[in-house]
């Protein structure tokens, strides 16, 4: 019979208002981290060692240090049940920086990259994600805490020039 483990943890949820509109959001954070989501896995996909894997994904990494991966519209099926909002997810990340957290506990695979979600707020808007720092790190592993403290860090600067 498997038997299932269970951690339980606090994430840290963290959210910058804005007073641009949701669309000016949207376009500031895409104009960053890239408007087309990066073909990570072709990339991955093809031959070579870490540094050629590096060379074919450093073209892809924004001001930010972070790259696209994919976008996941709500706001285009949630008014189907009567709810009228604009709700962006975007999954977002680099390689290049999960890498750090990876090499210390593969796990931390379930939090990179990482996601952000961006609502319009009756005409002004805000981002939202959860401090990666918060969901990795539930065991004691200093490595791990450092690398990922360093994406907490990398990631609320992003969110504070996008949504200032």
């Amino acid at each position: 019979m498997t038997r299932a483990e269970e951690i339980h943890f606090d994430g840290v949820r963290v959210r910058y208002d804005s007073a641009k509109s949701y669309d000016d959001l949207v376009a500031a954070l895409l104009a960053d981290i890239g408007e087309q989501p990066v073909p990570i896995d072709e990339i991955g996909a093809t031959g070579g060692d870490w540094e050629t894997y590096q060379r074919r994904v450093e073209p892809y990494v924004g001001p930010s240090g972070f790259m696209l991966f994919a976008l996941l519209d709500h706001g285009a099926w949630i008014g189907k049940a009567g709810i009228e909002r604009k709700v962006l997810r975007v999954i977002l990340g680099n390689p290049l920086i999960a890498i750090t957290m990876l090499r210390h506990d593969q796990t931390a695979g379930l939090f990179v990259p990482v996601e952000m979600l961006i609502l319009d707020e009756n005409g002004s808007s805000s981002l939202t994600y959860v401090r990666p720092s918060s969901l990795m790190s539930v065991e004691d592993n200093a490595q791990l805490r450092s690398a990922a403290e360093a994406l907490d860090v990398k990631l609320a600067a992003l969110a504070a020039k996008v949504t200032s």
